[in-house]
């Protein structure tokens, strides 16, 4: 599509068990002005060649660079002025696109519309996942069902290569530092699935979203040092 809305990036890395499903979801949407920009992060099992059996802008790295520099490539050959993300292990709801485009529309201030979630335990014993205080979703709203307004994430430069980890809870703080409104829709928006392998059951022992406040802490400091 020359002109797509909504520009889907996808980044995987060696994720082969899920990926058709994944993509196949993104192509079973109710909304048919999209793009969907695969990012294969330097995969060495068959997500390429699944990848290319779908009508998708491919792009394969040499080496995995992780999630983060994998979306900015994405980001760098997107074409909507809108877009959304996807990992390879999740589902889209057919209605996904089409619910955000429209209140995106509808609502011109708001920068990143959000949604909710339903989990998919795959082979794993549900784990405790507690509820956001605010909006009370179970295991917290998830980057992933975000839909962004493309100049939203190029002003803010895209995501930050040197995160291997909450790279975009990073994003989330610099919008929130930015002044960029950023909405819940209560439809579900994602099927997220948890199989063991996801990088969030392995986080590393110090959580970078401390670096993240240390160093939005650091920029106000240097713009106002009052």
């Amino acid at each position: 599509m020359a002109d797509p809305r909504v520009t889907v990036i996808v980044a995987a890395y060696n994720g082969e068990r899920f990926l058709a499903d994944a993509l196949a979801s993104v192509f079973a949407q109710d909304f048919h002005s999209f793009e969907v920009v695969f990012v294969d992060d330097g995969s060495h099992d068959r997500t390429g060649e699944i990848a290319r059996g779908f009508p998708v802008r491919y792009v394969r790295q040499a080496k995995n660079g992780g999630l983060p520099a994998a979306r900015n490539a994405g980001l760098a050959l997107a074409r909507g002025d809108l877009v959304a993300f996807l990992d390879d292990d999740d589902l889209l709801p057919p209605t996904k696109l089409s619910l955000q485009v429209c209140f995106l529309d509808d609502h011109p201030e708001t920068g990143c519309v959000l949604g909710r979630q339903e989990w998919i335990f795959e082979g794993v014993e549900p784990p405790k996942l507690t509820r956001d205080p605010i909006v009370g979703e179970l295991g917290g709203v998830q980057f992933v069902t975000a839909m962004i307004r493309r100049r939203v994430l190029q002003e803010l430069g895209g995501f930050d290569p040197s995160y291997r980890y909450a790279e975009d809870r990073d994003l989330f703080i610099r919008m929130r530092e930015h002044g960029v409104r950023i909405d819940i829709l209560p439809e579900v928006v994602l099927h997220k699935r948890l199989h063991g392998s996801n990088m969030t059951m392995t986080p590393p022992a110090t959580h970078p979203i401390l670096r993240s406040l240390r160093d939005k802490l650091q920029r106000e400091r240097q713009t106002d040092p009052e």
